[in-house]
């Protein structure tokens, strides 16, 4: 396995291992994490989709070699489950303390006497356990290619923290330019955006304002996709954008043959993005992807990036946005605007602007439970060139549709002040990341509760969800 190797769980999960793991009353208790797999070259992450809580003096008993360990008749049962869904197998329990722990010279000779049979077992699935004190975990992970030692734990919810063996070292002070920032999150909130790796689909009128705002954040790493090019229509709602970009002496010239090679030589949106993202922080890396996340390639490039933002409204990006959070425990947010149009009597009906935080834990909800990913607008994508029409606010070929980036600011400021607040630790545990819809002519702004399907294919706890399967899953794009 690529190192190095991490484990992610929701928080919903979390919150029910560690309830068990620590009720409060000074023993040691037992459990066993089923887990996906994702491996990338920022390493191997573990991701956990169940977690069977082993019942104390029946699944975790009394141990001739030990204090307690889990029965053998238990660990059979999860094996074969594990083995028979491709996931890996985490064996845990608990240990005193609260800021540092490490396995025991016992804990790391059961290792050695039991692991590699269930390396067998799990037809070389990775396997390995896990030690809990309350604020740390250590891991010690093997696989065919050999033994690792976990590198953290991230906990994903509306906050967003890591685990570690033990305490991290203190964080550098941070670089003068970003002294207003460490006054609101310190040092360390500073160097944990550094280390972000976000995505970005869509450079438009919301992704590149977003984009624009996470660089001068100090996000370490953003990866952009968008197939689009500049021209003249869409240069006062792309952030950084001028009329160079369009090559607007071209395609404002009015002979034909000009205008053609002006719009096929446009620059891309994501190559202005990248260029704006380097003059606000000239140390970030820019990975500017002209593509279509549809395209599996292209999608798969998202697979290890810390949060995720649609900023395109086609309902199969939304597809896959929505897989991609599920399928490998990334939180993300779609954000978008809507201008109707009475296409009879040319009047504008309610705008509304959305943003749509969605969170990879079971029983959450997703844009699909909340009836975001219609079927039939799946149909219409996929038989015409609503592919790139679809990102449009009107669906009537003779009105030009209206579009005006301060709309989309509403919406992809909350999108980017809940990454700044998720990671940083600024939300309060009370904080639910709702729907919101602010209908902008009434200036109200509406909560939509959350919908859940308990057979959702991408969110649910069905045996058929996709939810951390990572790697041994294929993502809805098309096929090549």
């Amino acid at each position: 396995m690529k190192t190095p190797i991490s484990l992610s769980i929701d928080d919903v999960l979390f919150g029910q291992l560690f309830t068990h793991l620590f009720p409060d009353d000074g023993d040691e208790h037992g459990a066993i994490i089923a887990a996906g797999i994702s491996e990338t070259t920022r390493g191997t992450r573990l991701l956990a989709r169940e977690v069977f809580l082993a019942r104390d003096g029946i699944d975790y008993v009394e141990s001739k070699r030990g204090y307690r360990a889990l029965n053998t008749d238990f660990i059979a049962e999860v094996s074969q489950y594990c083995a028979g869904e491709g996931l890996c197998y985490l064996a845990v329990h608990c240990h005193g303390g609260r800021d540092s722990v490490g396995f025991s010279l016992v804990d790391m000779s059961s290792h050695e006497r039991g692991y590699p049979a269930l390396l067998d077992i799990l037809q070389g699935a990775p396997v390995g356990a896990l030690v809990f004190a309350k604020n740390a975990v250590a891991g010690d992970i093997w696989s065919a290619e050999g033994r690792e030692s976990l590198s953290h734990l991230t906990v994903v919810g509306t906050s967003v923290r890591r685990l570690f063996p033990s305490p991290q070292a203190n964080p550098r002070t941070s670089d003068m330019i970003y002294d207003r920032h460490a006054r609101l999150f310190g040092d360390l909130g500073q160097e944990i955006l550094s280390n972000l790796k976000v995505g970005i689909i869509g450079l438009g009128g919301g992704g590149s304002l977003i984009n624009e705002w996470l660089a001068r954040l100090g996000v370490g790493h953003i990866v952009a996709i968008d197939f689009d090019r500049i021209d003249i229509s869409n240069l006062p709602r792309t952030v950084g954008a001028t009329r160079r970009d369009a090559l607007a002496l071209l395609t404002a010239s009015g002979i034909p043959w000009l205008q053609r090679l002006g719009k096929r030589f446009a620059r891309h949106k994501v190559q202005v993005a990248r260029r704006v993202a380097r003059q606000a922080n000239p140390k970030i890396r820019f990975d500017a992807v002209v593509g279509d996340v549809l395209d599996e390639a292209t999608a798969r490039l998202l697979t290890d990036v810390d949060f995720l933002f649609l900023a395109t409204d086609s309902i199969q990006s939304r597809l896959v946005f929505n897989a991609l959070v599920y399928q490998y425990l990334i939180p993300g947010v779609q954000i978008g605007a809507k201008v109707p149009v009475d296409s009879h009597e040319r009047t504008i009906g309610q705008i509304f602007v959305a943003t749509r935080p969605v969170l990879p834990a079971a029983g959450y909800g997703c844009l699909d439970c909340s009836g975001l990913i219609p079927a039939s607008r799946l149909r219409e994508e996929s038989l015409t060139e609503a592919e790139r029409r679809a990102q449009r606010y009107v669906d009537d070929d003779d009105v030009n549709e209206p579009s005006v980036i301060t709309l989309n600011v509403l919406s992809a400021a909350q999108a980017a002040n809940d990454v700044m607040m998720m990671f940083t630790g600024l939300y309060e545990e009370s904080v639910e990341l709702h729907h919101q819809l602010n209908f902008v002519r009434d200036r109200q702004l509406s909560i939509v509760e959350r919908n859940v399907n308990q057979s959702c294919p991408d969110c649910s706890n069905h045996v058929l969800s996709r939810r951390a399967r990572g790697d041994t899953w294929r993502l809805p794009c098309r096929s090549n």
